[in-house]
């Protein structure tokens, strides 16, 4: 315990004395190209855009410096102490690296240009097939290298799905990618969630003696901290893209590799209603041609009906600890039987 406490110190000011730079790095490029936009493009997201009007002017893509600082803190772990898993650890850098990449390109161009819309880099068809394959090869990793074949369900048992595993893990990434991302729409929300997240991965990492799992996250979650002192309301730096796909499809990853699939989807609950809001609201519009809500995901449409940013931030932050609170009891009592 006290080797992870240390690690979360280390992550944290590391982070804190790297993201002052860079965020002044990220103005001077927001103001230096700033004349090169797509403001006469039609958005797809009217009701979107002029919720988050006023963040235009906040930078975008301090997750590709964090997605680094994770790397490279972690790999450094992995050198200095022996017992490191080296293939849970490579696959989690893997999936981290790799879908950050698929988002650094929405990053960059939100660095040079300015904010407007949902979609700028990738049509959403080139990036579901992407996250697909990514997806793929990453859960082939876990059912191959690492032995992964079975999803536990607390008081149902264990169930051997042997090659299902594969989609089905597939599945859990891709889902959990796109959540985050749908969920980074107000300052301090997903970074706060994905924190609370953690620290319940933490403590059953910490129970099933799981030290290199508990150490990358521990790792991520000094990192998160000294992240969320500059985006929380009002924000001085957005995550982005590659950040967003990253740490979604990581918290998936995470999830998979301690073998507690039903206290992923409690511990990700908020996660999971806000995926779930935004899939009505498409299902909705496609089939029955209206929408549910004027403007989705869920938190979205409380700022539409005016609650303060931070409100919003702060009620969705304690309905996910106790989702997490609740996915810990869940993921302790499988531990134990």
């Amino acid at each position: 315990m006290t080797q992870l406490l240390g690690l979360i110190l280390v992550s944290f000011f590391v982070t804190s004395l790297l993201l002052v730079p860079f965020i002044d790095l990220l103005y001077y490029l927001k103001r230096r190209f700033e004349s090169i936009n797509n403001d006469k493009a039609k958005s797809q997201t009217p009701i979107h855009d002029q919720l988050m009007k006023e963040d235009i002017k906040t930078p975008s893509g301090a997750g590709i410096l964090l997605i680094l600082i994770l790397i490279i803190l972690s790999i450094f772990f992995a050198l200095l102490y022996r017992f490191a898993d080296l293939i849970s650890l490579g696959i989690l850098l893997f999936t981290l690296f790799s879908f950050g990449a698929l988002g650094l390109i929405d990053d960059v161009k939100l660095i040079f240009t300015r904010r407007r819309g949902k979609f700028l880099g990738l049509s959403r068809g080139q990036m579901f097939v992407t996250q697909l394959i990514l997806a793929n090869i990453i859960s082939s990793m876990l059912y191959f290298f690492v032995g992964l074949n079975n999803i536990y369900i607390s008081g149902l048992g264990n169930f051997v799905i042997d090659f299902w595993y594969i989609p089905f893990a597939s599945f859990v990434i891709v889902s959990f990618a796109n959540a985050y991302n749908i969920s980074d729409g107000l300052d301090g929300l997903s970074a706060g969630l994905l924190t609370i997240c953690l620290f319940a991965f933490l403590g059953i990492s910490s129970a099933s003696l799981n030290l290199s799992l508990g150490s990358f996250i521990g790792i991520w979650i000094g990192a998160l901290f000294a992240f969320l002192y500059f985006n929380i309301w009002p924000a001085r730096i957005f995550l982005g893209d590659a950040g967003a796909f990253g740490f979604g499809a990581t918290l998936g990853v995470v999830g998979l590799l301690t073998g507690k699939t039903m206290a992923l989807a409690i511990i990700g609950g908020m996660f999971v209603v806000i995926v779930a809001s935004s899939l009505i609201q498409i299902a909705s519009k496609r089939f029955f041609k209206r929408k549910v809500l004027p403007v989705a995901p869920i938190h979205m449409y409380f700022k539409f009906i005016g609650w303060q940013e931070s409100k919003i931030v702060v009620r969705f932050w304690l309905a996910q600890a106790l989702f997490a609170i609740f996915g810990l009891w869940i993921g302790l009592i499988s531990s134990s039987v």
